[in-house]
């Protein structure tokens, strides 16, 4: 019931901050973010796509193999690529991702593990985000600065809050590797996976690289979508507001990825002083952009019914032949006749138990 009530939440979250913008800003900012649109751009964008999908499909391998999992390259590649797809096309923008962890987990027989792969492969591209983003967010000249400026005691007090929050999970982790319950037994297991998975010498400069590619790549295709809306800002201006709607993607309120990018991009536009209808249109153009690199998804998904079907199909089963038998002729009135062979019955030997 709880799960049903929040996915219903994040459905109709992002559907209320779509409808918002379009009561503030009208249907214009959406109809020119499909207009500016042409063939080169989304190619362009289309080439990013690859790029990030298979250093995103990398950086899974990595982790799914330092927590001990099989994960060959090219099947992680097609599986994203899935995920991709069933998030940008289905609510809630995080079906897919649920998608390849339950399914990796049943292919190598541990779904459990299949997940934590997952959800540590994610984590670690939001750590790298939110490294960048704040380091960015607070030393580039942008509409955060200026909040900080206004709000610097509030700000304060809710990065010391944060950090008590940080400390007080830290002295709770500990504790919890001395206990025996089963929650203690998941918190150790969770921390062994992270050393492995994430932390480990093998692997962790591997997850930092294509962290950051994957990133870049991002930031690359908001930079296309600017130029494609009209936007002639410097790279360096936009940094910090493409950022800032990276930052609100991860925010478990939307519908396939919309919503939150939208109203936050509106803002930060807005804020620095630039046309928010402007930063709407670009973050219009980003949306379809990565729904089209998502597409190869879609084949995937269709290829793969495809071969189900041809292994489920019905086989036919031919009937059995009869075998002619000649019936001796036993007096006048008896023909000889046809019946089917019929084999003797298997002898059963009675067998003591050890």
């Amino acid at each position: 019931m709880t799960r049903t009530v929040w996915a219903w939440v994040r459905v109709l979250g992002g559907a209320a901050i779509i409808g918002l913008l379009i009561w503030k800003l009208g249907t214009g900012a959406f109809l020119d973010g499909l207009r500016v649109i042409d063939g080169g751009t989304l190619l362009v964008a289309f080439g990013i796509g690859v790029t990030t999908t298979v250093f995103s499909a990398w950086r899974w391998c990595l982790v799914a193999r330092g927590i001990g999992m099989r994960l060959p390259m090219r099947a992680a590649i097609a599986d994203y690529y899935k995920a991709l797809f069933l998030n940008a096309a289905l609510p809630g923008g995080v079906l897919g991702d649920v998608d390849r962890a339950v399914r990796h987990g049943k292919d190598t027989g541990d779904v459990g593990r299949g997940v934590r792969a997952v959800v540590l492969e994610r984590t670690a591209g939001q750590i790298v985000l939110f490294v960048v983003g704040l380091t960015v967010l607070v030393t580039v000249p942008s509409p955060v600065l200026d909040v900080l400026a206004r709000h610097g005691a509030a700000a304060a007090a809710t990065t010391l809050a944060i950090l008590a929050v940080g400390a007080i999970v830290v002295l709770g982790t500990r504790r919890l590797r001395s206990g025996t319950s089963r929650i203690a037994k998941g918190a150790r297991t969770g921390l062994a996976e992270i050393r492995t998975g994430l932390l480990s010498r093998r692997n962790w400069p591997g997850v930092l690289l294509a962290s950051s590619v994957v990133l870049a790549g991002h930031l690359a295709t908001f930079v296309v979508a600017a130029r494609a809306a009209g936007s002639t800002a410097s790279v360096l201006r936009l940094a910090p507001l493409m950022l800032l709607a990276l930052l609100a993607m991860t925010l478990p309120l939307n519908v396939g990825g919309w919503g939150p990018r939208e109203g936050v991009t509106a803002w930060a536009f807005a804020a620095a002083g630039m046309s928010a209808t402007q930063g709407l249109t670009i973050a219009v153009v980003y949306g379809v952009f990565a729904f089209v690199a998502a597409l190869p998804g879609a084949v995937v998904l269709i290829a793969r019914f495809a071969a189900r079907s041809r292994t489920t199909a019905p086989v036919a089963v031919a009937e059995p032949v009869l075998e002619p038998v000649a019936v001796p002729q036993v007096g006048p009135e008896v023909a000889p006749a046809f019946i089917p062979a019929q084999r003797p019955a298997p002898r059963v030997l009675a067998t003591t138990g050890a």
